[in-house]
């Protein structure tokens, strides 16, 4: 690695760890409006969606695998539908990874 790789890693750890002390450790007199109290509240949402959506659709990273044979696709499914239906992260977790392992089995 050059040494501006080395730089540039660093200097990004520096902003990442100054914006998040910064909220830490002034958190209890930073306020923020109700808009953008409510907007971060998706935030984990949108990241974890970020991270398992590409996962479900493209599992051997090589394009779109639409097809009942994508068992992380019908274990994906079926996790929205349970969350959908019983907004239980357990049932969630444990219903998509059943599925998703019955899926494999029966293929």
């Amino acid at each position: 690695m050059s040494s501006f790789e080395v730089g540039l890693i660093l200097g990004m750890a520096l902003i990442t760890f100054a914006i998040r002390y910064t909220l830490f450790a002034m958190g209890h007199k930073v306020r923020f409006s109700p808009v953008v109290a409510q907007a971060l509240n998706y935030v984990p949402v949108a990241v974890l969606s970020a991270i398992a959506v590409p996962v479900m659709l493209m599992p051997d990273g090589e394009g779109l695998q639409l097809s009942l044979d994508n068992a992380y696709l019908i274990g994906g499914i079926a996790a929205i539908i349970i969350a959908a239906r019983w907004r239980n992260l357990l049932a969630t977790i444990a219903g998509g990874i059943l599925c998703f392992f019955v899926w494999r089995w029966l293929q």
